[in-house]
């Protein structure tokens, strides 16, 4: 797990420890030492801890005058144990919503697995952006079979195989306005 880095390509865009509108701003990374961990392996120094104990994330983008960013995670979501959901709603998300951020894009490819415990700061933060929306990329089968079993995509919709999208290949301004188009503009 120590390889996996967030998603560099992006930083000639944004960096989140150089943006005064961060919950990240002026962290500090090594390259050399190693200390954060999910279940006793290390894990890259870029990823930023928020709180939880088996989830990190990076946030890859934000436009505030567009209102939204993208984040990406790694590790095990666990709200029934750690109450990750917690952490990310009161130390970044409230953070992000109080700058004018109000559409959420999460990356979820390294988020290995999902355990549900109560959808109510999923509510708290669908009504939070009011107009806005949370979308999930990339995350595994599986974890979004979690996420829907526990009815979480009433809050955050998720990709499928008809709308897949390759986020990387593209610059964050359209990926937003691809998912725009694609999940929003319809409707």
């Amino acid at each position: 797990m120590h390889h996996i880095e967030p998603f560099w390509n992006w930083r000639d865009y944004y960096v989140a420890e150089d943006d005064i509108n961060s919950p990240f701003y002026q962290n500090s990374y090594s390259e050399i030492y190693f200390s954060n961990t999910i279940y006793n392996y290390y894990i890259h120094p870029q990823w930023d801890f928020f709180g939880s104990r088996t989830l990190y994330l990076k946030i890859l983008f934000a436009d505030y005058d567009l209102g939204y960013c993208i984040i990406e995670f790694i590790g095990e979501w666990n709200d029934c144990l750690y109450n990750d959901i917690m952490y990310l709603k009161r130390d970044v998300v409230e953070w992000l919503v109080e700058k004018g951020i109000t559409k959420f894009i999460l990356i979820g490819e390294n988020v290995l697995n999902f355990h549900y415990s109560d959808d109510d700061y999923y509510q708290e933060w669908f009504e939070d952006i009011d107009q806005g929306w949370i979308v999930g990329l990339g995350f595994l089968e599986h974890v979004v079979r979690e996420f829907r079993k526990a009815h979480l995509n009433n809050y955050i919709q998720f990709e499928d195989d008809e709308n897949w999208i390759e986020w990387r290949i593209l610059k964050p301004q359209d990926l937003f306005l691809l998912i725009e188009q694609n999940y929003f503009e319809k409707k």
